[in-house]
């Protein structure tokens, strides 16, 4: 892209805004009219950020493109923009500041810790003036969860106040509409062949996008999948359209198959809005209110508005506060001493357990799967197996289009693989493959037998959960919420005890 011209301005020195990729938003903070004559914003394409941790091409081509077209409609706004091409941040911003030479460069706080840093490590060396404020995507900086909650600060409570604030869902004295504040037992219909949901729309990439195919083809070609099958949202006018699509087609399901997954059906009911929301291209308060509008208008029930509206204004927002309340030691937590190396099928899709290669295979290409998927089968197996959190972690972070560090590291650390001691979740999700043949028609297609504990056709998840219980037997029984799960253990008995552990044993041996 071409930078802006600046040579007729230079009659007054300006101020520079720098906007991230992921700092799209329709209604920026920094971005007032009234200061389109003093204002110059700066935007930069970082390679090395393009090519961090052999991220998904899917993810970089959406917020490369998101940010170009972002620039395009500035311009059109009568903005001038500085659109660089750098190999990092700090070349691109140096080489900004030399050319503008502005008195004051403002910044809205990064969602990412290290680069957060990165942001308050440049305004303490830079000799102009440097103005930070707070980062406007996420709802929480209004409220100061420490000052409003009297009790302590779990995602119940958390997620009430944030209601309250904002005055959601609620009606005359604050009472919570449909009569209670939560609907999850409404929430758990298991997948059945019956259900067809209308998949989201797509869209073709324009010039601007294919441009950013091609780049990312010849700057990342080890990154993760291929370019071919593209068809995000990149523009504030589609994220709008994908917003709609999801609260006419998908939302009145939502609530009911939350938790349902399905070989064929990769999306259910879901809404496949947070890559938008992430970057800026849908602001939380919008999606939030425009649910609620569905349920006002008896197009959508109060179980799927409420379970949807839990995960943007309550869930989204807590793993936010509680990931900058946490870091900079949360990437490290081990809670169960967990050692063992990543499996290579995480990168392959190969192996013999039919949900893992699925929802593996699909990720890898695709760059989603949904968060039961996240939470219930991969979290679950990394847990159950012992596998690095670290290393689990990392490889969220690299093959998920939505993934940022601070929504990955909580829910994959904290909650996935409970590493914090339960501090973000107040248990570990784990489950046998009872569950996942529950809740899924994975198991009908596996060589594996869901209903075996232990024997040459038992599922690994069945004796890997078994073990877990055996392995932490005393910790789990000082968990309120873990006590009828260490029930079970009940039912075996010293010899069934025996086979389950030295099963174990063998499928992880197996798995270096």
């Amino acid at each position: 892209m071409t930078i802006a011209g600046k040579n007729k301005y230079m009659q007054t020195r300006l101020e520079s805004i720098w906007i991230l990729g992921d700092q799209l938003f329709p209604h920026h903070l920094l971005l007032d009219p009234a200061q389109k004559s003093q204002r110059v914003v700066v935007m930069i394409e970082a390679i090395d950020r393009m090519q961090e941790r052999r991220a998904h091409k899917h993810k970089v081509i959406l917020v490369v493109s998101a940010m170009r077209h972002f620039a395009e409609s500035l311009q059109q706004q009568g903005w001038r923009v500085d659109y660089r091409e750098a190999d990092n941040f700090q070349a691109g911003l140096r080489d900004h500041l030399a050319e503008y030479q502005p008195q004051k460069l403002w910044m809205m706080e990064s969602a990412e810790w290290e680069l957060r840093q990165l942001q308050h490590q440049h305004a303490s060396k830079l000799k102009l003036s440097v103005e930070i404020i707070k980062n406007s995507n996420f709802l929480v900086e209004q409220l100061a969860p420490e000052e409003k909650i009297e009790k302590k600060v779990i995602l119940e409570n958390f997620y009430r106040a944030m209601r309250k604030h904002f005055g959601v869902l609620l009606e005359k004295n604050d009472v919570p509409s449909g009569g209670a504040w939560n609907f999850d037992h409404e929430n758990r219909k298991p997948y059945h062949a019956k259900i067809k949901p209308l998949p989201p729309i797509s869209f073709a990439p324009d010039a601007t996008t294919q441009a950013v195919i091609a780049k990312v083809d010849a700057a990342c070609p080890d990154n993760i999948s291929a370019t071919t099958n593209f068809h995000l949202a990149v523009t504030r006018a589609q994220a709008l359209k994908v917003l709609e699509d999801f609260i006419e087609n998908r939302l009145p399901n939502f609530g009911a198959y939350e938790d349902a997954m399905a070989q064929d059906e990769p999306i259910l009911f879901h809404s496949v809005l947070s890559p938008l929301l992430n970057i800026g291209l849908l602001e939380p308060l919008e999606i939030v209110q425009r649910a609620e509008a569905a349920y006002r208008a008896g197009s959508a029930p109060i179980n799927s508005v409420e379970g949807f509206i839990r995960q943007i204004i309550g869930w989204r927002e807590y793993v936010y506060w509680r990931y900058h309340k946490m870091m900079p030691g949360f990437h490290t937590l081990n809670h169960w001493n967990s050692s063992r190396k990543l499996p290579d099928f995480f990168w392959t899709a190969k192996t013999s357990m039919n949900c893992l290669q699925q929802i593996i295979g699909r990720v890898l290409a695709s760059g989603y799967s949904h968060h039961i998927e996240r939470l219930m089968v991969l979290c679950n197996f990394a847990l159950l197996a012992g596998i690095n959190p670290k290393e689990v972690n990392d490889w969220f972070l690299s093959v998920y289009f939505d993934a940022y560090d601070w929504v990955v590291t909580p829910n994959v650390i904290g909650l996935g693989l409970c590493a914090d001691g339960g501090i973000v979740g107040t248990k570990p999700y784990i489950a046998s493959a009872a569950y996942i043949n529950k809740m899924s028609n994975y198991c009908q297609s596996c060589a594996y037998n869901p209903k075996v504990r232990t024997g040459d056709d038992a599922c690994p998840f069945n004796y890997l959960y078994w073990n877990f219980l055996l392995r932490f037997e005393t910790q789990l029984r000082a968990n309120p919420r873990m006590g009828p799960n260490v029930l079970g253990l009940k039912h075996l008995d010293a010899e069934e005890r025996q086979r389950v552990q030295t099963q174990a044993e063998e499928f992880l041996q197996s798995l270096l």
